[in-house]
């Protein structure tokens, strides 16, 4: 295996936390109704599409012709933003700062659409200690696609096999490990330093 000399952190509930309920259980308080919501209205596709470079006008409109009679709610997903994304995991930001400390070369990559980044990074200040970031909502591709590992690794002038990728979600573990990276799955930052005491990276 590779020695790992680029380390590479997904934001969203890594560095972040982040949760849709915490603006809607105050929204729609019955829990049926907002499943029903989430699942059927403002769901995990459509706001997927934000991150892959649509602006919300444009999701808004397309979402409200189709139910019109959730178009406060429709516009509320944006405008209560915010409270989604309450504080960060000061954990593993620890973490994130003395991988940098220690020289390892930090970048970030995340399925993020631009505008609430650009918000995320003026209330998250830690957000600009890593080398940089590649936004998903700023070059239209997603992960798990191959093609946006493919361009951080441009941007960045990476190594994918020196190259370490930290996420929350198994399916871009496993976008980033086929397209040559090493990978692993943060579940909580007890777990990650762990992950990476193993692989002999001292964090």
């Amino acid at each position: 295996m590779t020695e790992i000399r680029h380390i590479v952190f997904d934001i969203g509930r890594v560095l972040i936390h982040y949760d849709p309920d915490l603006a809607f259980s105050r929204l729609i308080p019955d829990t049926e109704e907002r499943k029903w919501f989430f699942d059927n209205v403002c769901t995990s596709a459509w706001n997927i599409e934000q991150d892959r470079g649509r602006t919300w006008e444009e999701a808004e409109a397309e979402l409200i012709a189709e139910h019109p009679g959730h178009s406060e709610n429709i516009r509320n997903f944006r405008r209560h933003w915010h409270e989604m994304v309450p504080h960060a995991y000061d954990d593993s930001v620890v973490i994130m700062k003395n991988l940098i400390a220690n020289g390892y070369d930090v970048t970030m990559l995340t399925n993020f659409a631009s505008d609430t980044f650009a918000e995320a990074r003026e209330r998250f200040d830690f957000l600009n200690s890593p080398r940089g970031v590649t936004v998903s909502g700023d070059i239209r591709q997603i992960k798990p696609d191959r093609a946006i590992y493919d361009h951080h690794v441009a941007s960045f002038g990476l190594e994918p096999a020196a190259t370490l990728f930290i996420d929350d979600s198994q399916k871009n573990v496993d976008g980033a490990k086929a397209a040559g990276w090493q990978a692993v799955l943060f579940t909580d930052a007890r777990t990650l330093k762990a992950d990476l005491e193993r692989l002999g990276i001292a964090a």
